[in-house]
C-alpha cells in the first residue's frame, strides 16, 4: 500500500513536471515572454509582402534582440504592408540608412525581422521609415517559379 501511494507521487511530479515544459514552450512559440523591457521608440518599415509575420514578433540586428514588431497594418494607396516596429530605448543609435528584411528562424518557421546597419551618420529617429526593405521569402512562390521554370524548359525539347 504505501509503495503504491510513492509511486503515484512520483507520476504525479512527472505529469506536473511535463504540464510545466508544455507551458513554457506555448509561451516561447507564441513571444508573449519575448522582450518585455519597457517602452521604446517606433520605426516604420513597408513590404511588399510580409508572409507570415506576426505581432510580438522579434527584431534583431546582429543576431540580438533589440525590439519587437507593435503593428501590422495594410496601405491601400501603395498598397504594401505597413509594419511598425518598437525599438527599445538603449538602442538609439542605428543609423539613417539601415535596412529591414523578414526572416523564417527555427523549425517551426517563426518570422522575424533583422535590421541591418547603414553607414550614415545621422540616427534613426521616432517615427522614421526604413528606405531599404527586403519582403519575406514565400515558400510556396519560389515552388511555383521553380514548377513554371521547369515546364517551360519541357515545352522547348
Amino acid at each position: 500500500m504505501f509503495q503504491n501511494r510513492n509511486i503515484e507521487i512520483l507520476v504525479g511530479l512527472f505529469v506536473a513536471a511535463g504540464l510545466a515544459a508544455l507551458f513554457v514552450l506555448a509561451m516561447k512559440i507564441s513571444n508573449l515572454a519575448a522582450f518585455n523591457d519597457g517602452e521604446g521608440y517606433p520605426l516604420m518599415a513597408r513590404f511588399d509582402n510580409i508572409g507570415g509575420l506576426k505581432v510580438r514578433a522579434p527584431v534583431t540586428m546582429a543576431g540580438v534582440r533589440i525590439g519587437r514588431v507593435e503593428k501590422i497594418s495594410f496601405d491601400d494607396e501603395t498598397f504594401e504592408a505597413v509594419v511598425t516596429l518598437s525599438i527599445s530605448e538603449k538602442y538609439q543609435r542605428l543609423p539613417k540608412d539601415s535596412g529591414a528584411s523578414i526572416f523564417t528562424a527555427g523549425l517551426l518557421g517563426e518570422q522575424y525581422i533583422a535590421l541591418e546597419a547603414g553607414g550614415d551618420m545621422e540616427n534613426l529617429q521616432a517615427y522614421d521609415e526604413f528606405m531599404v526593405t527586403q519582403s519575406a521569402l514565400v515558400l510556396e512562390e519560389l515552388i511555383g517559379q521553380f514548377l513554371f521554370k521547369a515546364a517551360e524548359g519541357g515545352a522547348d525539347e
